[in-house]
């Protein structure tokens, strides 16, 4: 391991967890790889370690995390980061462990998934438009993908909150909060060809408002959009796990990598705090990092 005072205290700790504590290699070697991240992480930011904060600490977690490690190898890191000061402070290197309170669980459960633009195409074009359930169905999955709305927002939609003709509806969000999000014009035509073509078949039973509706006449429920969404998936050869809410991920991810504001994305998702709209940031630097490393020649 490259030296410096850094490297030298890893080492020392490292000889102290092998000769003192008995620690089994494979373990030594696990924590050697982690903390040489680290290593690197304090050293291109000209960070003391010895003079290293919480918040030092949680930007060093954020840094591994959208670089594309998963959840569990920054569970692992942080269990070497804790370890490896409280030696420094046995050590009396240093009197506070800037690690002690910082919790695995809270910080990094996994990044949301997202569908890339491949399987959106697949999915969008699975349902059966020679059918009025096709043609409905074909026009919720474009909803999803296009408006980044939640599903719970998609099952209650009115006609009353349509404005397709000024490219636009209206929904009602978590809290009661009403908002504005702009629809496509893909998304439009498909909506607009349910209502004429496929929506009158579904209306024998009872009249009703709400855009989207079953054999009985009702609204489609949470429970059925996720039925048919899993169809669907399995129709378009979508292996991975899916649902209402990785459509949502799928949009907002898709809008910043094509250069959208994170204000305007706060505002279309219905968030109350930019902070989670961030999120969505840290996915698109994971993606940067891992097409870097794939296809530069010296990364």
């Amino acid at each position: 391991m490259e030296q410096g005072e850094v490297g030298e205290a890893i080492t020392a700790f490292l000889d102290y967890m092998r000769l003192e504590r008995g620690v089994a290699e494979n373990t030594i070697a696990s924590y050697e790889r982690d903390l040489r991240k680290y290593m690197t992480f304090v050293a291109s930011r000209r960070i003391d370690f010895r003079r290293i904060d919480r918040k030092d600490v949680l930007s060093f977690l954020k840094h591994v995390r959208t670089s594309g490690l998963s959840a569990r190898s920054a569970a692992r890191l942080l269990s070497a980061l804790k370890s490896f000061y409280r030696y420094l402070v046995l050590d009396e290197q240093i009197k506070l462990d800037p690690a002690s309170d910082v919790q695995t669980a809270r910080l990094w459960s996994n990044l949301p998934k997202f569908l890339s633009y491949e399987e959106i195409e697949r999915l969008l074009a699975a349902p059966d438009r020679s059918t009025p359930g096709g043609i409905r169905d074909a026009a919720w999955l474009e909803m999803l993908y296009a408006t980044g709305m939640r599903v719970s927002e998609l099952v209650n939609l009115r006609l009353s909150n349509l404005r397709l003709d000024e490219a636009y509806l209206r929904v009602t969000g978590k809290g009661g909060k009403e908002r504005l999000i702009p629809v496509g014009d893909v998304a439009a035509a498909r909506l607009q060809e349910y209502i004429r073509n496929a929506r009158p078949a579904f209306l024998k039973q009872r009249a009703s408002e709400y855009v989207f509706l079953n054999n009985r006449s009702t609204k489609l429920t949470r429970q059925g959009i996720w039925k048919l969404l899993k169809e669907y998936a399995a129709a378009a050869d979508i292996r991975a796990r899916i649902s209402p809410h990785v459509l949502r991920h799928s949009f907002a991810t898709h809008l910043l990598e094509n250069g959208a504001d994170l204000r305007a994305l706060q505002m279309m998702l219905g968030h109350s705090s930019l902070s989670t709209t961030q999120i969505y940031t840290h996915i698109h630097q994971a993606r940067l990092r891992k097409i870097y490393d794939k296809f530069h020649p010296r990364a």
